[in-house]
């Protein structure tokens, strides 16, 4: 319930400010009641309950009566903003300082609240325009002066010698264009008025046979899979600048390209199973001619052999869900991110990838959430649990539990500061390990301590918010600690939570996928275009290349990742005819 106090003041828009929360059970409004039917006169706390009652009623009437209000908005302006910051839940910053040993919440949090407040941060220098460094994908044109050469004599003082700066003058030129422009050859023809023979000027020899140029696909893919735009909006929009391009043939544009890619990609699963480290996660997603069916193995049967034998494998028959597992993989220094869209898990798709691992290789470090249904099965792995989730159940309950839910909160900023020091300081695993193990262990052993005081003195309620989350703390610590054990295990998973981040953009916008294939083509290209954007590659150059070279890298793609494909063009001269890789 809401707490309406502000009596009818109004903010600077003429509204009147969003509501405070108020804890209150049905037993209260119960009992409430029934001292109104009984025609009881009713205590102050009660009037105010009532009041809040009747307040938050109006309230949110106000709000439902906005046309153009959303769900996510209501949320917002009911409940403030989703970050989770240690600022933005506490209300303060934090300067990184560990918890007092053996400290109190309520302790900790008055002796906080004392303290005086920090000056605020300068702001970053800089005048926030990029460089012409940074302009890295522009084309590089050479302009040498019109009149002067390097050695010729100086015009102004007749004495001096010319000579060639390092560093040229630099003038960005941007211009806007179609995302797919078009260009229409006008040629000439010439026809004899006697014998009627016509004589049509020859083609530029730069221009090829096709309409559709390799690089219309890597466009339409790139902006498709890797921004979320629809094939309908991408429609509309060449639409309106006068080169059509209708949807169904961008969709036939990607699928025919999708063949001559899917060497690179199976050879990124391939190197992604070497990796060290693996994040997993999955997202809930759509595709239509699943829809409203359930797995069931007398389907399986009527697809082919092979097909049938790996929908069968690990399938609950009343399985209904669509999911999109993200799978992050950390492999001799670049990351690699693959996404699988189906009826199977994130830890399914995990055994996938893992089965191509070399069986010289130990098990990797998983990073992965509590869910039991990350777990790649039978294939061993290091476990490690999130951090920022076990986090975010005490965020979330930090209007009840204060108190505790500030020191706890500030306990975690600790280990993160730590984190943050030692990636600016560029430490080897090895020495991050003894570095969390000097900085970091101390806190989470008080830390640890705290937590079972809670439960064990009967200190909160198990069945509460904040015991709840006292239990999962408690229950994974061997997991959510492995970073104080092992070398290179990191603190939560946000590495993964952001790859799949492309899946909810692209769920968003196009809404589903509407076939099996549809879904295995995005996901190919979603794995490419982010791999790209995580190894600082070009994505759509890449895509290009792959095309224009796809019997070279069908014939060797270990030499055509995006992190070393442009060494390899550089050795390669022979550029055979573009052939459908199958």
């Amino acid at each position: 319930m809401f707490d309406h106090g502000w009596a009818g003041t109004m903010n600077r828009k003429g509204k009147p400010p969003p509501p405070k929360i108020m804890e209150v059970d049905r037993k209260q409004l119960d009992e409430l009641l029934e001292h109104a039917e009984a025609g009881q006169a009713l205590s102050k706390e009660e009037c105010q309950l009532l009041r809040a009652a009747f307040g938050s009623l109006s309230y949110l009437q106000n709000l439902l009566s906005q046309k153009n209000i959303s769900i996510a908005r209501l949320r917002k302006l009911l409940f403030g903003a989703s970050t989770e910051t240690t600022k933005s839940v506490l209300g303060e910053e934090v300067d990184g300082a560990s918890p007092p040993a053996g400290a109190e919440a309520g302790e900790e949090a008055r002796s906080s609240s004392d303290a005086p407040e920090a000056a605020p941060k300068p702001p970053p220098p800089g005048h926030g325009r990029h460089g012409a460094e940074a302009y890295w994908g522009a084309e590089r044109i050479q302009v040498p002066h019109a009149s002067l050469h390097p050695g010729d004599d100086c015009p102004e003082c007749q004495q001096g010698t010319l000579y060639q700066m390092a560093r040229p003058a630099t003038l960005i030129r941007i211009v806007g264009q179609a995302p797919v422009p078009a260009k229409v050859y006008e040629l000439q023809r010439l026809r004899c008025n006697l014998c009627g023979k016509v004589f049509t000027a020859q083609v530029p020899q730069d221009v090829g046979a096709d309409k559709y140029d390799i690089t219309v696909a890597s466009m339409i893919g790139l902006l498709k899979y890797g921004t979320g735009m629809p094939f309908n909006r991408q429609e509309g929009l060449q639409e309106s600048l006068g080169v059509p391009l209708p949807a169904s043939t961008q969709w036939k544009l990607v699928a025919d390209a999708a063949p001559r890619l899917r060497p690179a990609f199976e050879e990124l699963i391939r190197q992604g199973a070497q990796g060290d480290l693996m994040y997993n996660d999955d997202t809930t997603n759509r595709i239509l001619e699943r829809m409203g069916k359930r797995f069931d193995k007398a389907e399986a049967k009527n697809s082919s052999a092979a097909e049938s034998k790996k929908e069968d494998e690990g399938k609950d028959p009343q399985r209904r869900g669509i999911f999109t597992s993200g799978i992050v993989c950390s492999c001799a220094g670049h990351l690699i991110a693959l996404f699988f869209t189906g009826w199977r898990h994130a830890g399914e798709n995990l055994r996938d990838v893992l089965v191509r691992r070399a069986s010289e290789r130990g098990p990797p470090i998983q990073m992965c959430d509590a869910l039991s249904r990350n777990l790649p099965g039978e294939l061993k792995t290091i476990l490690a649990h999130c951090l920022a989730h076990a986090r975010r159940k005490f965020a979330d309950v930090v209007q009840y539990f204060d108190q505790e839910v500030r020191y706890v909160l500030k306990a975690l900023a600790v280990i993160y500061k730590n984190d943050a020091k030692a990636r600016k300081q560029n430490l080897s695993p090895e020495a991050r390990l003894q570095w969390h193990q000097a900085k970091s262990a101390p806190v989470m052993k008080e830390l640890h301590q705290w937590l079972t005081r809670q439960i064990d003195d009967r200190l909160v309620e198990p069945n509460s918010g904040l015991g709840q989350a006292i239990s999962y703390m408690l229950n994974h610590w061997s997991e959510l600690t492995l970073f104080l054990r092992q070398a290179g295990a990191p603190l939560d998973n946000n590495v993964c939570e952001r790859a799949l981040k492309k899946v909810i953009l692209h769920r968003k916008n196009a809404m589903f996928y509407l076939t099996d294939h549809g879904a295995q083509v995005g996901d190919m290209y979603m794995s490419l275009i982010y791999t790209c954007q995580l190894c600082g590659a070009n994505p759509f150059d890449y895509l290009t290349e792959l095309q224009r070279h796809a019997p070279q890298v069908a014939a060797q793609p270990q030499n055509w990742m995006p992190w070393n494909y442009r060494q390899t063009i550089d050795g390669v001269t022979d550029t055979a005819p573009l052939e459908t890789v199958h």
